[in-house]
């Protein structure tokens, strides 16, 4: 199944959600690019060399959190563009807020199972299999 956006950069530190989002990716399209960033710093320095269509950014990790990453993100002129999908576990209306505020596309509750997860994830990449303009969502929470 072809998808406009062949290209996800998954930043977060834990091993375990990495495999479980690397495993939903493969069985989505296995032709799908993607790179992982243990945190915002690592994010940083591979979006030096790699410029993915759509970055899903968890918020709580060491070294550069998030909203640090986010923030870093949208004062770059050259990846202010990129959406960013925030895929964390927390799940409070600051943080909620705050992110929308900051500039990400969506913000996107992990959930716990792998196969709710591979579901969450191919309705966002089906619904934007034929956005022409911008990966983008119905509504901000996903």
């Amino acid at each position: 199944m072809p998808f406009r956006h062949k290209k996800v950069l998954m930043v977060d530190d834990d091993a375990d959600d990495q495999l479980l989002f690397a495993n939903a990716m493969q069985e989505i399209d296995a032709t799908m690019h993607y790179e992982i960033a243990n945190n915002g710093i690592e994010a940083l320095e591979k979006l030096k060399t790699f410029v993915p269509d759509v970055i899903f950014l968890d918020l709580n990790m060491p070294m550069m959190n998030g909203m640090e990453c986010l923030a870093a993100l949208k004062k770059n002129k050259m990846l202010a563009q990129i959406p960013v999908i925030i895929f964390t576990t927390t799940n409070d209306k600051i943080s909620i807020a705050t992110a929308k505020e900051m500039g990400a596309t969506a913000f996107f509750h992990k959930p716990i199972e792998f196969n709710r997860l591979r579901e969450k994830l191919l309705d966002l990449f089906l619904y934007n299999a034929g956005n022409n303009t911008s990966f983008s969502s119905e509504s901000f929470i996903i």
